[in-house]
């Protein structure tokens, strides 16, 4: 008798941890592209004062000056001036837009917001977008949500219900099948004297967006492969790095390689997640502050708020232009990146908050994420200490393609409240660099530690 009930018990738990959470009804999934919704789930109508655009669902036209031969410098588009600036002086006016960002104009007062209109001007391929029709009832998490099941190569949860929905939608959100580019990352101490930690050449590539697969992602399949090949400083010269990360995050998880010049070895890095440190930020950022929150989503308890209007970085097409803003000038403001760079705009925003779990390990023990509701790519996340003080803001660096759909907002900028650092990671203001997307299918075996020993010079 005490083996049955045993039995039970464990069978019992087992359809708890698997348990789906359902995808939405058909009734909401027939408002996916109708008057009200996006095929992506977005609302269509802007704001009442109209200080957020109707979603017109046309991309960026590429600007005269642009040359498809240097494909990473994407001039700006729309060459306008600011509507406004937020300063220390006036920051309270706008408080219920900043958020976290309040704590900045309080931490460095020669901080400024210049506020340009708005464009909603992300587009989705076709099939994306049918693909996330169809996920509307048929995507649904499993095993505590951290897995999924029966989803096609399109947004997950184009009608999200839970946080975790949400933050799926950004770990698999749509920038492109294959892009490949140059960046740098840079770290600024508190007394200035910008330092450039490393410069590469990447590889991304998305499994998930196929275009050729037409049937439900296997719950093993990998989502997203990452690659990276160190081109300077001399020190860093020959590194290389390869990110994997699969859907299911805790019974396959991440699997990280280096190669390690000189030594000219491959070693697997399973450290290479959560609040590890990132190599490439000076102690400013953590491994899943990358794309303002990349990996795996076991240890928060994130719960999804609603949306509500904020302003955050969006459109930086200034920042992948060397001309208009170098990375001399780009790094040469202490604590925050030179505001004469940067892009904010207004957004409507989901709003996620992420609690850590008891008995789990984070240096944040509470974060709050915003993602833009048209893509989940723009964004921004406030992370808080043990102590409930704002401790980082994460700001995705996000931008259209003008020669096709998608656009991309893998560079950070990273602000250390508490140590005054800011750091970079995966940005283009450098001559030379950017990202574009390639219109080919990728070889696996380059993300392999195979390819990765075989493309190793010293």
């Amino acid at each position: 008798m005490k083996n049955i009930f045993r039995l039970t018990a464990v069978l019992m738990a087992s359809a708890c941890t698997f348990s789906a959470v359902a995808a939405v009804t058909a009734e909401e999934a027939q408002q996916l592209g109708g008057p009200k919704l996006t095929q992506l789930g977005s609302e269509k109508a802007g704001n009442k004062e109209g200080t957020i655009p109707e979603y017109a669902g046309v991309g960026p036209k590429a600007p005269a000056d642009w040359d498809p031969k240097d494909p990473g410098r994407r001039p700006d588009p729309y060459g306008e001036k600011p509507l406004f600036t937020i300063t220390a002086q006036n920051a309270n006016k706008y408080a219920d837009k900043l958020d976290g960002m309040a704590e900045v104009f309080k931490r460095f007062p020669n901080f400024r917001m210049d506020v340009y209109p708005s464009h909603r001007n992300y587009v989705a391929p076709k099939y994306v977008l049918d693909n996330t029709v169809k996920n509307a009832t048929a995507c649904k998490t499993i095993n505590n949500e951290l897995m999924l099941d029966g989803c096609y190569g399109g947004l997950p949860f184009p009608i999200p219900k839970t946080g975790n929905q949400a933050m799926w939608n950004h770990l698999i959100e749509f920038e492109s099948f294959y892009w490949q580019g140059k960046t740098e990352a840079y770290v600024v101490p508190m007394t200035g004297n910008a330092v450039l930690v490393d410069s590469q050449s990447g590889i991304e590539t998305v499994p998930w967006y196929d275009p050729e697969m037409t049937s439900p992602r296997l719950a093993n399949a990998i989502y997203w492969r990452y690659k990276s090949m160190d081109t300077g400083p001399a020190r860093m010269a020959g590194g290389q790095l390869i990110l994997i990360d699969p859907v299911d995050q805790l019974g396959v998880g991440r699997r990280a390689y280096s190669y390690i010049p000189g030594q000219r070895r491959v070693k697997l890095a399973p450290d290479l997640a959560y609040d590890t440190p990132s190599p490439y930020a000076g102690g400013s950022a953590t491994m899943d502050d990358a794309k303002v929150f990349l990996g795996a989503l076991d240890r928060f308890d994130f719960k999804l708020i609603g949306k509500k209007e904020k302003y955050i970085y969006n459109n930086n097409y200034k920042m992948t232009d060397s001309k208009a803003c170098s990375s001399e000038t780009l790094y040469s403001t202490k604590g925050f990146p030179n505001p004469d760079c940067v892009r904010w705009e207004l957004h409507r925003v989901w709003v996620v908050e992420a609690t850590l779990k008891a008995g789990a390990r984070h240096i944040y023990h509470k974060r709050i994420f915003y993602w833009d509701e048209d893509n989940y790519i723009a964004g921004q996340a406030e992370n808080y200490d043990a102590g409930g003080k704002l401790y980082r803001i994460i700001n995705n660096v996000y931008y259209p393609f003008f020669e096709t759909p998608g656009g991309t907002g893998g560079g950070t900028t990273n602000m250390d409240l508490q140590t005054g650092i800011w750091s970079s990671q995966g940005l283009t203001s450098c001559a030379g660099c950017g990202w574009w997307p390639v219109n080919k299918k990728v070889d696996p075996n380059i993300f392999s530690p195979d390819g990765m020993a075989g493309a190793g010079v010293r």
